[in-house]
Order: C-alpha cells, then structure tokens, then sequence
C-alpha cells in the first residue's frame, strides 16, 4: 500500500474540496499575475479579480482545509467513523488508464477555458460598454451624455479609477455599495452629486491637460434667438481670459489662476452641492494668505479647518463628460447651425416649452413633443404649417434629439438637477466667489467685474449697427427687457430656479 503523504484526517471531502479550490484560486493569481505585467496598461479591472477576489476564494479554500481536518477528527475521537479509503487507481488496467486520461484532459482544458474566459471578462469589465449599458436604467444618462462628449475617446476608468493601485482599491470598496443599490433597487433618483470619493482631479484631468501652460485669452463667438415671433437674433463676441496659472507670472490675472500653480486656494461650502461658498482662503507664490468671508455670514463664525476643500478642475468644470445641456442653449445651438428652420414663427419659444413640458415617461415624452408643437402652428398658424410643414416636422425631429440628449424622466435626470458650473448663464457657477459680496479683512473684495474673466469685443443687438472695441464694452442685453438687468444675476432669468419669466 502506498505511503500517504499527509495525516489521515486529510483526507475528507471537504478538506479535498477546499484544497482544490486553493489550488485552482492559486494557479489563476498566478496566470492573471503573468497577464497583468506583461499587458501593455494596466487593467483595474482585472486587478480586482487577481487582487482581491480571487484572493477571497484561496483563503476560503484554505479555511475549508482546516475545518474538514478539524471535523475529521472530532469525529474519529468520537468513534463515529473509520479510515476512509479512496478508490485505487492501476494504470496497468486500461480503463483506469483511459478514465485518468480523459479526467486530467478535460480538468485542462476547462482550467484554460476558464482562465481564458476570465480574461476576457475583466476585459469586458473595463469597457465603457460595461459602465454604461449593464446598469442601463441608472447610467443611461451618464453614457449618453458621455457619447456625446468631448471625452467620449477617453475610458471611463482613466478618468473615475485612473492609475494606481491604492485608489483601484478604494474606487471599488465606494461601489460595493452601489453594486447592492442597483440589484435590490436602492440608489437615488436622480443620483446625488457631487461624487465625494473621486480622487483629486489634478491627479486624472492632467494626465492630458496641463493649465501651466494655458496663456492668453481664446475668442468665443455667440449666438442668440429671442423668444419673440420672429426669432430675432442677436450676436456676442468674447476674449475667455484662460490664463493665469504660470509661475513665472505669479502676479498674472486669469481664470487658470485658481489651479494651484503659482496659487493655492481653499475654501468652505455650506452644502453638499458645492453651490454656497461662505469662506475662501488663498495663498499666493509668496506664501501670503489672504482670507475671504461673504459678507452676509457673521464674522465671529468659525469654519473647521479640516473641512476646507483644495480647488481643483472640478470646482469648475463639474461636469466634464456628463453634460445634460440647456434646452435655450441647445436651441440656440440648432438654429445657429441651421438645423432647425429660424423663419418658422416663434419655434424658439416653442420649441424650450416644448421640451420643459413635465415628463414621467420617454415614450410619452416624444409623442407629446410632437403633438405640442405640431398642433402650435396647426391651430395658430395654419399657413405656415401648409407651407412649412416639412420644416417643422424636422425642427420636431431635431427637439427630439435634443431632448433624448439631456432629459431622462425615469431617472429625474436633466440639466436642471445637474448644473455646470462654467459661467454663470444658468447656474452660479462663477458667482459662487465672484459675487462682490466676499471681502477680506483689509477690504479687498473678490470682484464681479465683467472683465475680470472676459472682455467683450464684439456685440450686434437686433435692429442695431454692430460695434465693435478691442478695449471691451458693457454687455447690452438683448430684446429691451422692460426689467432692469442692473444688479441681477443671469440666473435670475435663464437658471434652474427662474424668478422671472424668460424675455
């Protein structure tokens, strides 16, 4: 009889079992490990599984090995079994021989497989198909928004895991949960932002994106359609001061000033939205530090120092591949590029309500976008809709479009639940600081100037003569409005939450 090579009470199934498993665990972290080191990049996904799950099933494999030894004899002591023996196994029979041919060369050939699949899997884990079209219902808004990005080339998890093993770990600990929210129906709708557990942008966004070296300004042309019949439209060029940020010019002014190169700045918000910044403290090349409080807030209040947030690309551009655009703009943006017909009477104005009627479901969203604007110019402009019907039923093509781009009912998605916070047209963005209402203890006030970000150089105004001054002008508002714009804020009017009605 053959000498066994380990304790009688290791042979049991379930230690047999759980070595197995060990060994299998084992044998994949290696083959998963050759894989990992001699691919071209790294593969987060494929680290999870040879990192941390796999992992999981050796340890178990190995916990098994001690329970059955542990239960073997336990129930030896307790006389409840005897020796256990295995089959015997005579390669000189040929049937014992050709069944351990076949069983050794299928376990083979399924290890392959196995391993092969696997791989192919992480690969597939990795995929912006995955992050976008598994979850279908809860990322759909993310995923179409980002097709329609200027980063839709970029990979999902070169900008949410990026490199690196510590934050791999800790992105994929943060989505355990939210693995659970969307199998048992739990996650939020629509889903809170700002996302706390993303690592500092700098460390993603500049991988390709380098503000040291952003200078001068960068020319912007505009254009805009009234909410009137005829659609009167007016023009707006603009010099964007995107500098700022070099430290050879410590002291230059720009909108990159804030990303801390040549200066640091740090602030408090007052809500989770990042929209109420009550404290700001900046520190300059020199090591001064200034110190910023709104002037509606107390100056005896205290703000935890450990609360104060480091502003990165972020604070600003906080939705950099998940845009839900707003509907005046991306009308404007139609009629600007000619998709949509401006001589059609007022398809402007309808064409925003159209697309802010209340919606709880895609499918009756789009029909009742058609029958709104359809039964517009049938009731009220039956000549028009003989003679321009073809034109209107592309602009309702066109709406459509727009609003399978930016408005998801089923998620309560839309731009108004997600403000970007470039400008300050439709969100506070830029007058969260910038509002003339922070002030330092020598009396230095953040400034609201116009010019201090952009200078206008260009403006045509409906039945005016365009002027133009390379020195700037004050902005004229288009259309007369009978309110006065002095002293308001653009999201009065144009933002979430309007207070007046749109002019």
């Amino acid at each position: 009889m053959a000498k066994r090579k380990f304790p009688l009470s290791f042979y049991n199934p379930i230690t047999m079992f759980g070595a197995a498993l060990a060994a299998v665990s084992f044998g994949l972290i290696l083959f998963l490990m050759v894989i990992e080191m001699t691919s071209e990049r790294s593969n987060s996904y494929l680290g999870i599984i040879t990192f941390i799950i796999l992992p999981v099933f050796l340890i178990l494999g190995l916990i098994l090995i001690a329970f059955g030894i542990i239960r073997e004899k336990r129930l030896k002591s307790k006389g409840k079994i005897t020796e256990r023996k295995f089959p015997l196994l005579d390669l000189n029979d040929p049937q014992h021989r050709r069944s351990l041919i076949i069983f050794v060369g299928t376990t083979i050939l399924l290890l392959a497989f196995s391993a092969f699949g696997s791989f192919k899997a992480y690969e597939y884990t990795e995929s912006d198909e995955f992050c976008g079209t598994v979850c279908h219902k809860v990322m759909e808004p993310e995923h179409t928004a980002y097709l329609f990005s200027p980063h839709s080339r970029v990979g999902c998890v070169q900008c949410h895991i990026g490199s690196g093993a510590d934050w791999f770990v800790k992105s994929k600990i943060s989505g355990s949960y939210q693995v659970y929210s969307v199998l048992f129906n739990k996650y939020p709708r629509p889903i809170p932002t700002p996302i706390e557990n993303l690592r500092p942008a700098q460390e993603t966004c500049e991988k390709c994106h380098w503000p040291k070296h952003f200078f001068g300004e960068k020319k912007v042309d505009y254009n805009y359609y009234l909410s009137d019949e005829q659609n009167t439209k007016s023009t707006l060029t603009m010099m964007l001061k995107t500098g700022g940020g070099y430290q050879g010019f410590a002291n230059a002014s720009g909108i990159h000033y804030h990303m801390n190169i040549a200066n640091e700045v740090f602030y408090y918000t007052s809500d989770k939205g990042r929209t109420q910044i009550p404290y700001i403290v900046a520190k300059n090349i020199n090591g001064k530090v200034t110190v910023y409080r709104d002037k509606s807030i107390n100056d005896d209040k205290k703000f935890p120092e450990n609360d104060l947030r480091k502003m990165d690309c972020i604070d600003c551009h906080n939705r950099p591949s998940h845009v839900y655009n707003q509907p005046d703009k991306m009308v404007n943006l139609y009629l600007s590029a000619g998709m949509i017909d401006a001589s059609i009477p007022f398809i402007k104005s309808i064409g925003v309500q159209a697309l802010e009627q209340p919606q709880t479901k895609r499918e009756s969203a789009i029909k009742n976008i058609e029958e709104f604007i359809s039964s517009f110019y049938k009731n009220h402009y039956p000549q028009v809709w003989k003679e321009k019907q073809s034109g209107i039923e592309t602009a309702v093509k066109k709406v459509i479009e727009i609003y399978n781009r930016s408005y998801f009912p089923e998620m309560k998605v839309s731009w108004r639940e997600y403000p970007v916070n470039l400008g300050h047209m439709y969100s506070n963005g830029c007058f969260r600081c910038h509002d003339g209402n922070h002030v330092s203890e020598d009396g230095k006030t953040i400034s609201n100037d116009c010019n201090v970000c952009h200078t206008i150089t260009r403006q045509k105004l409906p039945d005016s003569q365009e002027v133009v001054s390379l020195d700037g002008m004050v902005f004229q508002h288009p259309g007369n409005p009978e309110f006065g714009i002095e002293g308001q804020l653009c999201i009065d009017c144009h933002g979430a939450k309007k207070t007046r009605k749109e002019g």
